[in-house]
């Protein structure tokens, strides 16, 4: 209530400021305003705007004073330590495939370190802790909260990994599961999780629930949707409805990256949260913050635009021309005969 209190006191003081310039003007009315002596009709909201707009900057400002500081950060300016990133990178043998890229000539895995590569750079990967893990018939963690992208790069580089693991078929769940359980510890809402695969068989059941530190899920497929290739006897191709299906029930997003890059709006949303806008209510802080601007702008645009529109629009005062003629208009004067002298009598 101090803020209030101030502002209706500054209110009435500028009220009556107002009510005097307006008495000291009517004297002066017609050098001021030309010979009408008023001005444009619209400056009657002058002295009201004047006064609103003391008001409120005052209200404002003061309010702003009592508030405790604070600090306000996007949601991409975290600091270093608060944001984990986790990489589920499919390595299994048919990631080896060469179907993927926009000419169609790149193993899946190069493609997946492409992809890779350029959610790094547009994250700024710098603030994050990377954490890798490979899947295949089961998952294994490869780097665990590095700050070094260089070494998740050299593991992108056709690393033979998948001779870690026995062969069998490959199972995603197991790597989500890991992922889910890796994360589970971290504060809330500090982790992104990205799965790179051509895809797999999901069960209808056994879907892992991420833990509130996963703010964001991004699942991303490579590989030729259409035409596939061939390994051990058997056609392999990018299965988009059971990554699109993972996503789905991840509550995240899925991309077809096997020609173009992640779009950057959609880098953007997942970095911000999965596309949930987190729209705060407008509180006391931010009503005084819009009271200050709007104020401000009125105090300081109200003077020039009187200047310019004050007064009576093409009226000018002309100088004050005599009624007398100008010599050359003036009638000639009779000639006068001159008088003879009288004659002096002695």
């Amino acid at each position: 209530m101090v803020a209030e209190g101030i502002a209706l006191a500054v209110a009435a003081l500028a009220a009556l400021a107002e009510f005097i310039h307006a008495r000291r003007i009517r004297r002066v009315a017609f050098l001021a305003f030309g010979p009408t002596g008023r001005p444009s009709a619209w400056t009657r909201l002058a002295a009201p705007l004047h006064v609103l707009a003391l008001t409120a900057a005052t209200w404002g400002l003061v309010t702003l004073l009592l508030l405790p500081p604070q600090v306000f950060r996007s949601q991409q300016e975290r600091p270093p330590g608060e944001q984990h990133l986790v990489v589920l990178l499919d390595v299994s043998p048919s990631m080896l495939l060469k179907d993927a890229g926009p000419t169609g000539k790149q193993s899946r895995r190069q493609r997946a370190g492409d992809l890779l590569r350029s959610f790094f750079r547009r994250v700024d990967i710098d603030q994050y802790k990377v954490t890798l893990i490979a899947v295949y018939n089961g998952a294994m963690p490869v780097v665990v909260d590095t700050r070094d992208p260089d070494v998740v790069d050299n593991i992108l580089d056709d690393l033979p990994m998948h001779f870690a693991f026995d062969p069998g078929k490959t199972k995603l769940l197991e790597g989500l599961k890991l992922a889910a359980e890796t994360a589970r510890p971290w504060k809330p809402r500090s982790t992104i999780v990205l799965l790179l695969s051509d895809g797999d068989t999901v069960p209808s059941t056994g879907m892992p629930r991420m833990p509130v530190s996963v703010r964001a899920t991004l699942v991303v497929g490579v590989g030729d949707t259409r035409k596939g290739a061939y390994i051990d006897g058997t056609l392999s191709r990018q299965d988009q409805s059971t990554l699109r299906q993972i996503a789905i029930r991840l509550g995240g997003e899925y991309h077809n990256g096997n020609e173009k890059h992640i779009p950057s709006d959609l880098v953007l949303q997942v970095a911000q949260g999965g596309g949930k806008s987190e729209r705060r209510p407008w509180k006391r802080r931010e009503y005084a913050l819009l009271a200050v601007a709007l104020g401000s702008a009125v105090l300081a645009g109200l003077p020039l635009i009187l200047a310019w529109a004050g007064a009576t629009p093409f009226r000018r005062i002309g100088p004050v021309r005599s009624e007398k003629p100008a010599p050359s208009q003036r009638p000639a004067r009779k000639a006068e005969l001159p008088v003879a002298a009288e004659p002096n009598v002695v």
